[in-house]
């Protein structure tokens, strides 16, 4: 994977020629000192708040010292007013990747924002993010010089989206090859009962709207299906390692081989259809990818009062433990 396939996945790249196929979404400059502030681990402070948060602690000399966030006016004034064009909530990315590990953290455990604070929240606590800002050509292998980035914040209208109707699509020469249910950790019984009408769908939005308009030949897109059958497109990823393949391997994907075991589209031939791959059976569900970004949820508990027992255990085991010195 070149880096330059990276660079024409950043979403303010694909986004002009695709956005009446795509969620209405505005893009903001990100200015370096909202850069410094979300790589600065310092501080966990959220900032962004109408009224920016504040505590005391005492310093050596017995003083109390206020700590406040960051403030940004300018930036804040400006997705402030992004956000209410958006109807009021949105979801937010980067260059290339959401915070879709941090939502564990987030009051209400979605990516739905709906001010700057919610969007901190996230970006601070995502490993996803903290990658895009640091290094994003990691899993590159051509030797040329980084591309200088200029960073932006994606803000998208916020929709309600059913996982089961997210797929992934892999293109290699131009060609459709592979789809991948997205949300591939849960069993889904509409997919296998419309299995050739999503594929036969997609593959036709393929066709007439992506098919040679994207600047490389071989990349990945991400789709959702609606429950009236229209397609719409989500985002673009690299065809390469730094994307998850899901339920393929990068072996099959680049070498073409054993792709074709799970055709769909029923009456297609092998050379014009791509293999469709969904989670067959409740038995193989699995539990989501990114909850090893999460903290134990006896924290959480322990931190929010949600579980007054777990509080009370604890308690005696602090008065055990004091005992015992």
């Amino acid at each position: 994977m070149k880096k330059e396939q990276v660079v024409n996945c950043q979403f303010s790249v694909w986004y002009p020629t695709f956005k009446k196929h795509t969620i209405k979404s505005l893009i903001l400059p990100l200015p370096q000192n909202v850069i410094d502030y979300l790589l600065d681990d310092g501080t966990l402070v959220v900032s962004g708040r109408e009224e920016p948060p504040s505590h005391s602690q005492n310093n050596d000399s017995g003083e109390e010292e206020e700590i406040q966030a960051p403030e940004f006016p300018e930036f804040t004034s400006k997705v402030e007013e992004a956000i209410n064009t958006l109807d009021g909530s949105v979801f937010p990315k980067l260059n290339w990747s959401s915070p879709r590990d941090a939502n564990w953290i987030a009051m209400n455990s979605s990516l739905q924002c709906q001010s700057l604070s919610d969007i901190f929240l996230l970006f601070k606590s995502s490993d996803f993010i903290a990658h895009d800002l640091t290094q994003p050509f990691i899993h590159c292998n051509d030797d040329s010089p980084d591309p200088k980035i200029n960073y932006e914040l994606v803000l998208r209208k916020w929709c309600e989206l059913i996982p089961g109707g997210e797929f992934r699509c892999f293109v290699k020469e131009n060609k459709l090859i592979g789809i991948s249910q997205r949300d591939y950790t849960q069993y889904y019984d509409h997919i296998s009962k419309q299995e050739d009408d999503t594929c036969r769908s997609i593959q036709d939005f393929f066709q007439e709207n992506i098919q040679y308009k994207f600047l490389d030949e071989d990349f990945v897109f991400d789709v959702y299906r609606d429950s009236r059958g229209r397609v719409w497109l989500i985002d673009f990823n690299p065809f390469g390692e730094v994307t998850d393949s899901l339920l393929f391997t990068w072996e099959e994907l680049t070498s073409g081989t054993n792709l074709r075991d799970e055709n769909c589209g029923g009456e297609t031939t092998e050379q014009d259809s791509p293999a469709f791959r969904y989670t067959t059976s409740d038995v193989t569900v699995q539990p989501s990818p990114c909850l090893s970004y999460r903290i134990p949820r006896d924290f959480v508990d322990l931190s929010t009062g949600e579980d007054t027992y777990k509080l009370i255990d604890f308690l005696k085991l602090v008065r055990v433990t004091m005992l015992f010195r």
